[in-house]
């Protein structure tokens, strides 16, 4: 029999994400009680999984009883309103001190409302995001943790306990940044995994229709570059995927899959972010309209038959084609990841939240989605200079890009005249090629935005602001 306030966490919300964490917290000698709104889904994880020692609890104040104090309690809940509803009721059975955290994928607004009103209530609150999918949860993922110093250290102990373990050894948790940071830093990580996911199909997408590899073909390639600078989860599991065979055809699976990739809104919040804050986030964004276009389905399919491609086949060496698509999606992902950090040392600033850059890319090596050799690089470039403004200002990425120009462009060559879409991979290298533009030929824009609006403008040549009347 239990006793009263004898469990170190409760987690709220038992989903696979929520039954995976309390399993995981519980593995490393915690004692987790547990709930759930529908008191079935607490009773089967309880039976499936005994040797946890997971203790239920069918009702709040039950819970809240069962925890030592200061009580910790982790919520599980669909993001939004379900967040609300969950800490309006808990609030009133907790007592100053006590600390709500919230592991789901909110919208780092939502999170700040919270953190100011619980926190002024006499709360603490958390914002965490927590990357690595279902299997992360239960083995070890990246946790971004949001909120006052304190309640991170009283939560310390389970959370680097339960982080997954970078190559050094180190936990792949630290803490974010006040209020939101947490889930804000989660909100641009998922950004990235779009970008990441994206440059990722282009290449398969170049290599398949237009040097004509088949499935066979690409899982050796992937796994080849699984090998090399651009070894990450993304690239293990795309080789695996492509030797998948369906076991109802014999074809390889990812040929009969449709071609309408769907989304839950991360993706967009970092685009829509980028635009307040005023950073460039072009790969990022291209990746979410590419998703968007991509549900145009039907429209995609009438436009086929009436909009015709250019159908020259493709007549180079397809061993240099590959070799140039491995040059031309590393160029591109680290575009990608400078436009992600750049947004984030922006965001810093404007929300005060004091990010490392460095810590963040090392929590970002193991557990999460994005997880790859390449984020040991990005780490070591922060560290080396903690106010880096850009990762391609790093000597090491700027040599690597600078490296890959030839076969960037050639590959961007190859699928404009084959008619294949390429929108991460020529945002990319616009971003590059605009970054390291002296000149823009916004002094055009500037001149007409004057000529119909009077807004003024700057001159090269001497100080002040000027006005003309260009008739």
């Amino acid at each position: 029999m239990t006793t009263p306030a004898s469990c170190d966490i409760a987690v709220v919300g038992l989903a696979v994400m929520g039954q995976n964490l309390a399993r995981n917290i519980a593995s490393r000698g915690f004692r987790v009680a547990v709930y759930n709104r529908t008191a079935s889904r607490t009773e089967e994880l309880i039976q499936a999984h005994p040797e946890a020692g997971l203790v239920p609890a069918y009702d709040l104040p039950s819970l809240v009883q069962l925890l030592k104090s200061p009580r910790r309690v982790l919520l599980m809940v669909q993001a939004g309103k379900p967040v609300d509803a969950i800490i309006e009721q808990l609030t009133p059975l907790l007592d100053p001190g006590d600390i709500l955290i919230d592991g789901g994928n909110s919208f780092f607004p939502d999170t700040e409302r919270r953190a100011v009103a619980l926190e002024g209530a006499g709360f603490q609150f958390m914002g965490t995001g927590v990357s690595g999918g279902e299997e992360g949860a239960l083995h070890g993922p990246s946790i971004m943790p949001g909120g006052r110093a304190e309640a991170y250290a009283a939560m310390e102990p389970i959370l680097t306990q339960i982080a997954a373990r970078a190559p050094d050894g180190s936990p792949c948790v630290t803490h974010i940044g006040p209020r939101g940071a947490g889930h804000y830093v989660k909100m641009v990580h998922n950004g990235i995994e779009y970008g990441d996911m994206q440059l990722i199909a282009e290449a398969y997408d170049i290599l398949a229709r237009g040097g004509g590899l088949t499935a066979a073909e690409l899982a050796e390639v992937f796994e080849d570059w699984n090998q090399g600078e651009l070894q990450s989860f993304l690239i293990e599991i795309t080789g695996r995927i492509f030797h998948y065979h369906d076991p109802d055809t014999g074809q390889p699976l990812v040929d009969l899959i449709l071609d309408t990739a769907q989304q839950k809104g991360t993706g967009k919040w970092t685009s829509q972010n980028s635009f307040d804050v005023g950073i460039p986030i072009p790969t990022i964004n291209v990746a979410v309209e590419s998703r968007q276009l991509s549900a145009l389905k039907d429209e995609r399919v009438a436009a086929s038959k009436v909009l015709t491609r250019p159908q020259p086949a493709f007549k180079g060496d397809k061993a240099a084609l590959v070799q140039a698509v491995r040059a031309a999606l590393y160029a591109s992902k680290i575009c990608a990841y400078a436009q992600g950090m750049a947004l984030l040392r922006a965001a810093s600033n404007e929300y005060q939240y004091d990010l490392d850059l460095g810590e963040i890319a090392a929590i970002w090596r193991a557990g999460c989605i994005i997880r790859a050799r390449f984020l040991d690089d990005v780490t070591a470039a922060f560290r080396r200079n903690a106010q880096l403004p850009n990762l391609l200002m790093d000597d090491f990425f700027g040599s690597a890009v600078r490296e890959r120009d030839q076969p960037w462009r050639y590959v961007l060559q190859t699928a404009i005249e084959l008619g294949i879409p390429a929108p991460a991979f020529s945002s990319a290298l616009a971003y590059y090629d605009g970054y390291r533009s002296a000149r823009l030929p916004a002094n055009l824009i500037q001149a007409q935005r004057d000529f119909f609006g009077a807004h003024t403008y700057q001159r090269v040549d001497r100080p002040g602001t000027f006005h003309t009347q260009w008739e």
